[in-house]
């Protein structure tokens, strides 16, 4: 057999170069690319832990590794010679422009595929190395800067895939999407500035995951910031989604930034109740709260006196750190404290409260 034979207008020698690249590349390919891997792991960790590199480094082999069959392939295969034989049009289109069109049609699709994966990659290994600190905003912004930027890869997937496989001019079609752009902005306006929102909350930071915020009259603990809303978990346990912008625009409560908590009670008291009772009910409270553990300040007075009824006002302010468990017995014993002197000392609430 001559080496210089022709089989489809290409000499056997060609052929067998290109499988000796191909074999080659299959049997170094899942070196090659763990060896890039790594490089990339150690661009992003610079520590370069070695339990997370075994854990996290496999994520990306197997798309580097397609990614790399192709594209050597697809170079090997372009010294060959196209067959004349094959030169045949299906609705105007030859078959070797669809070919070209397919091999890069292809290889947009690993690309951004391998890309997307490196996004992945680098975004886990950042969490996982945010979770050593105790600022749970870093945990936060890593995911959504995750997902945002693989909407943005997404876009330059498709408008690389309309260029260079459908043929289509960039600049014209920037153009005219941005008036189409300028329409669809207009009625997903909402939307749109539920993102803007988003970013505010990030940079502004109100409020971070795992804050318990109050907010439309609802009480939870922020689970996650997303690009349009913002999770929380009730204290009910119900699931709720808040649009950014309503985070933004209305009052939020942080209450995992306050410093204490605070008892409130007015009690109510008749018309007829002596102002001599309504000293000792004053004291006795003020004895009461002051032999109660983990209230820090507390204030008792007659806040008002009028014709329907008169009103002792009660206010204690406990330490945040302390479990809603404790703080809602404090306030059960403060009550209870509260009946007990008045059955004790026959002093009536009033009816007219």
């Amino acid at each position: 057999m001559n080496l210089e034979d022709q089989i489809l207008s290409n000499p056997i020698k060609n052929y067998l170069i290109i499988a000796g690249i191909l074999l080659t590349l299959f049997i170094t390919k899942r070196w090659v690319a763990r060896f890039l891997a790594s490089l990339i792991y150690t661009w992003v960790d610079r520590k370069n832990h070695s339990e997370l590199r075994k854990t996290h480094v496999h994520r990306l082999v197997v798309p580097i590794e397609q990614f790399l069959i192709f594209i050597v392939a697809i170079i090997a295969l372009y010294e060959l010679k196209y067959p004349v034989s094959w030169n045949i049009h299906l609705y105007k289109i030859s078959m070797q422009v669809a070919i070209e069109s397919t091999i890069k049609l292809i290889f947009i699709i690993l690309f951004i595929r391998v890309c997307l994966r490196t996004l992945e990659f680098i975004a886990i290994i950042m969490e996982q190395k945010a979770k050593l600190s105790k600022d749970l905003n870093d945990d936060q912004l890593i995911l959504f800067f995750r997902d945002f930027f693989k909407v943005i890869l997404y876009i330059i997937g498709l408008l690389m895939i309309l260029h260079y496989v459908f043929n289509e001019n960039i600049g014209n079609l920037v153009t005219s999407l941005s008036i189409v752009g300028a329409a669809i902005a207009l009625s997903m306006k909402e939307s749109l500035e539920n993102i803007i929102a988003s970013f505010i909350i990030f940079f502004d930071k109100p409020f971070s995951v795992g804050d318990m915020v109050k907010v439309n009259n609802f009480s939870g603990t922020i689970e996650k910031i997303g690009l349009r809303s913002t999770r929380i978990r009730t204290e009910t346990k119900t699931y709720i989604s808040v649009p950014n912008k309503q985070m933004v625009d209305s009052i939020v409560d942080n209450i995992s930034l306050r410093t204490e908590r605070k008892i409130e009670m007015d009690l109510q008291l008749s018309i007829k109740t002596t102002a001599s009772s309504m000293a000792a009910y004053c004291q006795y409270l003020k004895t009461t709260i002051e032999g109660m553990e983990n209230i820090q300040s507390s204030s008792v007075f007659v806040s008002e006196s009028g014709k329907q009824f008169h009103t002792i006002h009660v206010e204690c302010l406990v330490p945040i750190h302390i479990e809603m468990a404790e703080f809602q017995l404090l306030r059960e014993q403060l009550n209870l404290a509260a009946v007990k002197f008045a059955n004790e000392h026959n002093i009536l609430f009033s009816e007219n409260g």
